[in-house]
């Protein structure tokens, strides 16, 4: 901030306004952020005295805010003051770095992660999900990147080395490491990643190599989430306000409330409580005051909560400190680093509002240090927990149903989120393949992704992925078709069909319903997946599907038979 000038009449007042943005006026409007301290300032004491402001109520004004000012129609006199320029302290990228985690067994994705990590799992037709916080990532300019594998990897690290190693994509001094699990001597080495946390806590060291010793903060990202975010405007939130550890956060309904770790906050945004997915009575007592977050009463009745994002933000040191020394052998961010951090910070604010008072009361210096050191000797650590509220769109990508309903709303006209932005695109691997051909079919809501084969066939409301082939008579409706990795030429597939058997794609007059279709499956002629009876789960391996939440699940490399009616 430059500088400005306000124009104010006599008889005003300052009202409050929350420190950070949380907060609400009915009668005035928002703050501006500034560094450093206006308490005792020549302008404000200045002004105060102009406006006929009680000098005590000035005196009480807070670092890290301009507070605003709202008048009376009395007079039309008015007194015009600039505001001096305030240095802001900006974040810099090459000191940030982020650790994205590859996600555990994906138990809740299966089948679609039987032989896939939950990261590699295709979205919106032709990318995968470790391509949201990558992009993220690079178009925030973070440039220093991690990502820590286990379970089902190979295909993630094949599509990490073909996406970000190259292809036009510079990460100038920075770079892109993925480190997979492994066992290292001794007891302790023996030990895949036990968690979040442990995962993180197993390559600390690497963070004492020479270029990553000027890393002052630690973004964690999470690889099986779907948004669009500026990364550095979290960091330049969490450094504004000191923060030790910042949590970004979203509102949320009631129906999925349970699935996130939930969090309460004060009007300063500090985390007073958090709970890792909560249900019935615990969960009730994690609703929020609408007016702590500008929510209208409409939105408070929909949006009641509001939820951890599972993307935090670290000061390395106190990293460092959680996970070796404080926290040795606590496995999970959400379930355990958070909440036992947070229930530390809440019981030592009153030791040092103590220890505040003392020194009020202390006769000297000797009795004030005895009396502070006395009272702090058992606060090892004092915390800054701090939420930045996220406000655009973001979905977890964590059933089945979720990411089924995630990448078909994409089709919509108008919808929530969406993959084209000129200015932040989504990376993902270059697959130079030829434009989709589509011969007198009827399309409507859908995404068709590169070198597809369409013939005389309708698709609504519906993803089809890279390399699919839909023969004449094929209708899509409400499906998501991920695709193939590889084409067979029109001689393998004419000799296919001579001896009866199926080839990659989806034969003719074929009619598919409420479906994931997953890669390189092969469904025959005349076959019908509409689950008319409603099943809602079903476990049919050995029939190359399942069904989940009422969804058809066609596995990977599956082939459905002619004529076969689901």
């Amino acid at each position: 901030m430059d500088s400005c000038c306000v124009t104010v009449r006599p008889n005003v007042h300052f009202p409050r306004v929350g420190k950070i943005g949380f907060g609400e006026c009915e009668n005035g409007f928002w703050g501006v952020k500034v560094r450093g301290s206006v308490k005792g300032d020549d302008w404000i004491n200045g002004l105060s005295r102009k406006l006929r402001v009680d000098q005590k109520r000035v005196s009480k004004i807070r670092i890290g805010l301009v507070y605003n000012v709202m008048t009376s129609d009395n007079s039309r006199e008015t007194i015009t003051d600039q505001i001096p320029t305030y240095k802001k302290q900006g974040v810099d990228p090459k000191n940030v770095a982020s650790i994205i985690l590859g996600g555990g067994a994906g138990t809740q994705l299966y089948p679609l992660t039987s032989r896939t990590a939950t990261p590699a799992v295709p979205v919106g037709g032709c990318y995968k999900l470790i391509d949201i916080p990558m992009s993220n990532c690079i178009n925030s300019g973070i440039n220093k990147i991690f990502i820590l594998t286990q379970f089902n990897s190979a295909s993630l690290h094949r599509h990490i080395s073909r996406t970000y190693h190259g292809n036009g994509i510079n990460f100038g001094d920075g770079f892109v490491e993925v480190l997979a699990a492994t066992q290292t001597p001794g007891e302790a080495g023996m030990n895949w990643f036990q968690g979040t946390a442990d995962a993180v806590r197993q390559f600390l060291w690497l963070f004492e190599d020479a270029r990553n010793k000027k890393i002052e903060n630690i973004l964690i990202l999470s690889g099986d989430q779907l948004y669009r975010m500026d990364y550095m405007e979290l960091i330049q939130n969490h450094i504004d306000r000191n923060a030790d550890i910042t949590l970004s956060c979203v509102p949320v309904g009631e129906s999925r409330a349970s699935d996130y770790g939930l969090m309460k906050i004060d009007s300063t945004g500090r985390v007073t409580q958090f709970s890792e997915k909560p249900e019935g009575a615990d969960m009730k007592a994690m609703q929020i005051d609408r007016r702590l977050i500008g929510l209208s009463p409409e939105e408070a009745i929909v949006k009641p909560y509001i939820a951890s994002m599972g993307v935090y933000v670290f000061k390395t040191d106190v990293l460092f400190k959680l996970l070796t020394r404080r926290y040795p052998t606590a496995n999970d961010f959400g379930s355990e680093i958070i909440p036992s951090a947070l229930k530390e910070h809440n019981v030592q604010i009153p030791l040092f509002r103590t220890a505040i008072r003392m020194m009020q009361l202390a006769k000297s210096c000797k009795d004030l240090l005895l009396q502070i050191m006395e009272t702090l000797s058992s606060s090892v650590m004092c915390l800054s927990l701090q939420a930045y509220l996220f406000q655009d769109y973001w979905d977890d990508i964590g059933t089945l149903k979720s990411f089924y309903d995630a990448n078909l709303a994409l089709t919509e006209e108008l919808a929530k989120f969406e993959f084209y932005d000129p200015k932040t695109p989504f990376y993902t691997s270059p697959r130079f393949l030829p434009p989709t051909k589509m011969d007198r079919c009827k399309i409507k809501n859908a995404i068709i992704s590169h070198g597809c084969f369409l013939r005389e066939c309708t698709i609504e409301h519906s993803i089809v992925g890279e390399r699919s082939r839909l023969d004449s008579g094929v209708e899509l409706k409400d499906t998501l078709m991920m695709g193939a990795d590889s084409y067979q030429t029109e001689p393998e597939i004419a000799s296919l069909l001579a001896i009866g058997e199926v080839p990659v794609g989806v034969g003719q007059n074929t009619k598919i319903r409420n479906c994931i279709i997953d890669k390189n499956a092969k469904i025959g002629k005349d076959v019908i997946i509409m689950n008319k009876d409603g099943v809602q789960e079903a476990d049919r391996s050995s029939e190359g599907f399942y069904i989940r939440s009422g969804i058809t699940i066609i596995l990977e490399k599956a082939t459905i038979k002619d004529v076969t009616i689901i």
